[in-house]
């Protein structure tokens, strides 16, 4: 199998990342944090250097860097933690269902009101649209770093000076950008969620949240954390404020290691190398007859994901069909039925392509090939 589904998150896994799980597993047995023998400050010093890798590579401060089970949690962690009651947001058109299901609860639970904003291929119209929406009532503007479905970057930075100058608080999800997307906090983007297995090369079941620490988050969790253990009020300060419970330890190691592997590739070598792949890709379905893409051109607007469709299959019977034939992507809706909408692909979804940093250019040779067969018959 040739695995393109990498937005769903990244696959293989680098030795690297597959030998600190192991080691984690086998050295660091201990609960960090929570007792003073030497085994469990082994284990809360390994999962300390990991908080400090990703709080670095994100630039967050390390106690402001949050563990987080995935990037949905992080996400609900942050639009919870800051919208109150009959407050407002605002969010874009592509969003996924970990930013509009929590935002969909809060409306029907707690009076919270959002707007969707409209997004352009003019990133200034973009942000302009997202500026009309704000009033009175506004806590936060949510956006996505890139679709999932279309890979559309967002202009995270006039955004977040448009949020900067309302005092508005700017929450960024990354699931699909981190890894391949220069994203820092600062200079207006308050706080960054972002998934641990997707483009940082973390095992599954690992996310993070940081935060610069300017808004004040509610919990979603009270519990064990280690600290203030005499009181029943959850300590006010971070990390431990939104990490109760055991964290996933050795998840938390291995994501560490992922990061340093993105690192030692170089975040531009990895987003150059997967686009080239894109753009392999796209033209090579741009020449089939009886396929279709659902934009004009892949360029540097774009994070390295392609939806298509064959004929009139519905998506997940191409999908079937490509991974009848050796290929694994995935078709569907991707949790993001609102940016399906926007390209006109509501009815049946789309196929996604998705490389990582391992795919080569002769797999996607091999994958359009296996494309045009289906294509001819569709």
């Amino acid at each position: 199998m040739i695995y393109f589904d990498n937005a769903a998150t990244t696959y293989p896994k680098p030795p690297a990342v597959i030998a600190a799980m192991s080691r984690a597993l086998v050295r660091y047995g201990a609960n960090p944090g929570r007792a003073g023998h030497s085994l469990s400050l082994e284990t809360a010093k390994a999962v300390y250097s990991a908080r400090e890798k990703c709080a670095d590579f994100f630039g967050a401060e390390v106690e402001n860097t949050i563990f987080m089970p995935n990037c949905t949690f992080a996400l609900n962690t942050a639009i919870k933690g800051i919208l109150t009651e009959s407050s407002h947001a605002v969010v874009s058109d592509i969003e996924h269902n970990a930013v509009m299901r929590p935002l969909y609860a809060l409306s029907k639970n707690a009076g919270v009101s959002y707007s969707a904003a409209q997004t352009y291929d003019d990133d200034d119209a973009t942000a302009e649209s997202f500026k009309k929406l704000i009033n009175r009532r506004t806590k936060a503007l949510i956006c996505t770093a890139a679709g999932n479905v279309t890979g559309r970057t967002m202009p995270l930075e006039r955004i977040a000076e448009i949020c900067r100058k309302h005092g508005i608080c700017f929450i960024v999800d990354a699931a699909q950008g981190a890894g391949v997307l220069p994203l820092k906090l600062g200079s207006g983007v308050n706080i960054i969620c972002a998934a641990g297995h997707k483009g940082l090369y973390g095992p599954m079941g690992t996310g993070l949240l940081m935060t610069d620490g300017q808004y004040r988050l509610k919990t979603l969790v009270e519990g064990g954390t280690g600290s203030l253990s005499k009181e029943l009020a959850q300590p006010e300060f971070l990390p431990d404020r939104l990490e109760s419970g055991t964290i996933n330890t050795a998840g938390a190691i291995s994501l560490g290691a992922g990061v340093d592997f993105v690192n030692s590739r170089g975040i531009d070598a990895v987003r150059m190398h997967e686009y080239a792949l894109c753009k392999r890709f796209f033209a090579g379905l741009k020449k089939l007859p009886n396929v279709t893409l659902y934009s004009d051109a892949y360029d540097e607007r774009f994070a390295p994901v392609i939806p298509f469709n064959i004929g009139d299959l519905p998506s997940e019977r191409a999908s079937a069909m490509l991974s009848d034939a050796g290929f694994a992507l995935r078709g569907g809706f991707h949790c993001a039925y609102p940016a399906h909408l926007k390209i006109g692909t509501g009815d049946r979804g789309a196929v996604r392509f998705s490389p990582s940093v391992f795919n080569t250019m002769s797999e996607v040779n091999s994958l359009i090939r296996a494309v045009s067969r289906i294509a001819a018959f569709a």
